[in-house]
């Protein structure tokens, strides 16, 4: 069942209203009591699913789609950014690990059988 909107061409009072699609308009404004009440003409509205298994993120909005879109993009860049630095990180470390042991220091002692 839809919901129509209605104004008063006398008072100006508009409202909204729950009837089935077969009801007869209704012609008498509640505030004012004069029969000078119309039903508007809208553009309609989204459908509604309600009860378990439909979620309202399933009807979004295109502008809601693109926000998320540029900041899964943020998120990748951010991440890329992060993995570059770690690599550049481990290449100076391993440069100054590799130097030459010194020399006078003594060879490992060999084991015992």
């Amino acid at each position: 069942m839809p919901t129509y909107d209605y104004r008063c061409n006398a008072c100006g009072h508009e409202f909204e209203l729950f009837q089935s699609m077969s009801e007869a308009h209704k012609r008498k404004c509640p505030d004012c009591s004069k029969l000078k009440l119309e039903r508007l003409i809208g553009t309609g509205a989204a459908v509604i699913f309600k009860g378990s298994g439909f979620y309202q993120t399933d009807y979004l909005t295109e502008s809601y789609e693109i926000s998320t879109k540029a900041d899964k993009k943020a998120k990748t860049d951010a991440k890329s950014d992060k993995k570059s630095d770690t690599k550049s990180d481990k290449k100076t470390e391993t440069k100054s690990e590799t130097k030459k042991p010194d020399s006078k220091k003594p060879d490992a002692k060999p084991k015992k059988n």
